[in-house]
């Protein structure tokens, strides 16, 4: 993706709200870091690189029809049942080998149909987030609203195995997102939780630019987990990771036009371990 910067400063409040009273030395302290393992299904995928670039479908063309390894590893610290800070890094590569269907276009390069091809869609991702508990005495019952700030290091690649055409879109972008997260008790061992960060974000209303770039995202999962003893409580996830981007890029170096639509909707199962302290 190249540089779209979706700017919601006023976002990032949320993260500095009572701050002051975590330096309280009677401050409670607990720590959880969580790992997850599983596939990444890729329900719907396309991008246009040019305005006379193809409209490019992934599944259909580009062998995104399978199912790929993923995993998802984050670190959290919350002050005294009120305040949560969470650290997350997502890796997220995606790569293919096909022979190409029909003609397509990318970035005013054309790989003629039939050609052997690699596409690699690569788009880790870094997320800080902040969490309000508003429930923070309930045993039962937990709900957290805050803000997340994400920063994407996108790597999009198109190159035949013969070596004759390589194409390649990359960027790195800040997305501001609001954030929500529940979890209920449902025994002593099993729970069940919410949580979802996402936004839609028309750039151009929203920083007064000329520049008109519709961007969102929804980060969305249901997990079931155990606790199997008062430190460790494994879990099966649900995720949908959707979103994606429309707009020109002014300053794009080119070969291209600086255009890019890339919308993406993808289903990840896991499984992983929480260990808190």
């Amino acid at each position: 993706m190249k540089k779209n910067y979706l700017l919601l400063p006023f976002l990032t409040l949320a993260f500095v709200a009572e701050s002051q009273n975590i330096s309280d030395t009677s401050s409670q302290y607990q720590f959880r870091v969580a790992a997850e393992l599983g596939f990444v299904s890729v329900l719907s995928h396309q991008i246009q690189l040019s305005k006379n670039g193809t409209n490019f479908d992934y599944v259909k063309s580009g062998g995104q029809d399978v199912l790929f390894p993923v995993g998802r590893f984050s670190v959290e610290m919350q002050v005294r049942n009120r305040h949560t800070f969470i650290l997350l890094y997502q890796p997220l590569g995606i790569e293919s080998k096909i022979l190409l269907k029909k003609d397509a276009t990318f970035d005013n390069t054309t790989f003629a149909e039939g050609t052997a091809m690699k596409c690699l869609y690569n788009f880790p991702f870094y997320r800080l987030s902040y969490l309000r508990e508003l429930f923070p005495s309930n045993k039962k019952y937990q709900l957290g609203l805050g803000a997340t700030v994400q920063i994407r290091n996108a790597t999009i690649t198109f190159e035949s195995l013969d070596g004759t055409r390589f194409i390649s879109s990359q960027g790195v972008g800040i997305v501001p997102a609001l954030k929500i997260r529940g979890r209920m008790k449902l025994n002593r061992i099993l729970y069940t939780e919410l949580e979802a960060d996402g936004i839609y974000a028309p750039v151009s209303y929203l920083n007064g630019s000329d520049n008109a770039i519709v961007g969102a995202i929804l980060d969305a999962s249901v997990r079931v987990g155990a606790n199997i003893t008062p430190h460790n409580n494994l879990f099966l996830n649900v995720r949908y990771l959707g979103g994606g981007a429309t707009g020109t890029d002014p300053d794009d170096p080119g070969p291209g036009d600086g255009y890019v639509k890339n919308w993406l909707h993808f289903m990840l199962v896991s499984t992983g371990f929480v260990y808190q302290f």
